[in-house]
């Protein structure tokens, strides 16, 4: 038995990745790098990763200090990790950026086992970096559609962008002040992102994770509070497909959405898992599926979602964006729900604010289901879902009758946001041009007398709403249905 257990250790070694077994750690300061937030140490840092990387792999340590670097490129079998106190610096000159499809402090492209670890901090300085790309653009050194008086995405550094890459691991950091999005894994198959701290809220564009066609992404125990949305899944290429994604027990914070599938989506998602998270004071939807440039999104699973001061609880789109080709959204399922709308602006008083020029409008609904004629959204249930809404909508303010639902807009070609149909004639749940969708146990709650009904299908088939409750102060009919079939409330 003595010698079974010696074979079973040694074949446990052996199985285990190169970098698991060679691993060794290598102090910073090893290569001279300096730590008084001055000295700049690009080429120190990348002589390391690249010294490291030869030697078969290991830890690139930083200590306490803060080391002032421009672009990275990470290495396989490299970990760059920072104990408490560490702090990578970007540095604030736009040129000490590489562009390699985006700009990034950490670039890394097909390479595999790579992993930023540790207590540490990675602080981009975004701001100012976004305020010296504007300057540089002004004075002519760089060409940029500078669209709403910024530059665009490409040219502001993030923090991280990987693409390709296998086996990825961020753990425990805190990332700070990009000047775009925080962080890319672009086609990446095996991310697991577990126990990090995002605060960005430097500059527009200033989304938390982005997971772009990647395939088995863990994202767990993690805070998020990001300007744009916290947690957006894309698709950028019309052949590849953004899957097996779980993300666990994650708060977010947003002056967008808290998790967005779908801005672009030329391709597909299936496969994902959000389970018991929360998002708060966040200025659009806790939860918008879109598939609106042509591609699908379907098995998408939300189980335990806990949706505090938002103003859209769930948004489900189809559009027709690119060429006119309608995506398609099907086979969702949608568990133990909390969603509180507030009567107020979600996101009042941070930094760069949700658009004011959505603004006024009587409050949205807390569900917006809206596929598009003949794309309809299929084959979606809600279980366990309890909906507090402020009510108090203005009929002499902005008025949207149940006679009046074509006047509500398609808008197949817009940017999906919930706010852009402007007024909806429910205050709970609208749904236009869906089948098989199903409500079991709902909870509908209205604070204040509000002329919308609490429910309203459009174009709506073979659906079902089972042991629901509507409370409001007024008394009046919770459903209405125009152009729909195979309706059963029980």
């Amino acid at each position: 038995m003595h010698s079974i257990s010696k074979l079973l250790v040694v074949i446990a070694i052996v199985t285990l990745p190169p970098s698991s077994v060679s691993a060794k750690d290598y102090p910073a300061s090893l290569f001279g790098i300096y730590s008084d937030g001055v000295t700049l140490n690009t080429r120190s840092i990348q002589f390391a990763i690249d010294y490291i990387n030869q030697q078969g792999g290991g830890r690139l340590v930083f200590d306490v200090g803060r080391f002032l670097t421009g672009s990275l490129h990470l290495k396989s079998n490299v970990t760059l990790h920072l104990l408490e106190g560490a702090v990578l610096l970007g540095v604030t000159n736009p040129p000490d950026y590489e562009r390699k499809g985006l700009t990034a402090l950490l670039l890394s492209h097909d390479q595999e086992n790579i992993s930023i670890t540790g207590k540490g901090v990675i602080d981009g300085q975004g701001r100012q970096v976004a305020k010296n790309v504007a300057a540089m653009v002004h004075k002519g050194l760089v060409k940029d559609a500078f669209r709403n008086d910024r530059p665009e995405v490409e040219i502001r550094p993030m923090l991280v962008y990987f693409r390709s890459c296998k086996n990825v691991s961020i753990s425990g950091i805190i990332l700070r002040n990009a000047a775009a999005w925080v962080q890319t894994y672009d086609q990446c198959k095996n991310v697991r992102i577990d126990s990090i701290t995002v605060d960005s809220r430097a500059f527009w564009n200033n989304d938390g994770i982005d997971i772009v066609d990647c395939d088995s992404v863990s994202i767990s125990n993690s805070y998020i509070d990001s300007d744009d949305d916290a947690i957006c899944l894309k698709s950028h290429d019309a052949t590849k497909v953004c899957q097996n994604v779980t993300v666990t027990n994650c708060t977010l914070r947003s002056s967008a959405n808290g998790f967005k599938f779908g801005t672009a989506s030329l391709g597909g998602f299936k496969n994902i898992r959000l389970i018991n998270n929360r998002v708060f004071n966040t200025y659009r939807s806790a939860v918008a599926l879109e598939a609106v440039d042509g591609g699908f999104l379907e098995n998408v699973e939300v189980n335990g979602l806990k949706a505090i001061h938002t103003g859209n609880g769930i948004f489900l789109r189809i559009g027709e964006r690119i060429s006119g080709k309608k995506g398609r959204l099907e086979n969702i399922t949608i568990t133990n729900v909390s969603i509180d709308i507030p009567s107020s602006k979600p996101d009042s008083g941070y930094e760069y604010e949700g658009p004011i020029e959505d603004l006024p409008r009587n409050v949205s609904p807390a569900i917006v289901i809206a596929g598009l004629p003949g794309s309809v959204i299929k084959n979606v249930s809600f279980t366990n879902i309890d909906i507090h809404h402020p009510g108090g909508a203005n009929p002499l303010y902005a008025k949207v009758m149940l006679n009046e639902l074509d006047s509500v807009p398609e808008l197949p070609a817009s940017y999906p946001e919930f706010s852009k149909f402007q007024e909806l004639p429910a205050w709970g749940i609208f749904i236009r041009h869906a089948n098989d969708i199903h409500f079991s146990n709902t909870n509908l709650s209205c604070a204040k007398k509000d002329y919308r009904t609490a429910i309203v299908l459009d174009d709506v088939k073979n659906s079902d709403f089972i042991s629901n409750t509507i409370t409001e102060p007024d008394k009046k009919k919770p459903l209405y249905q125009r152009n729909s079939s195979g309706i059963a409330v029980k």
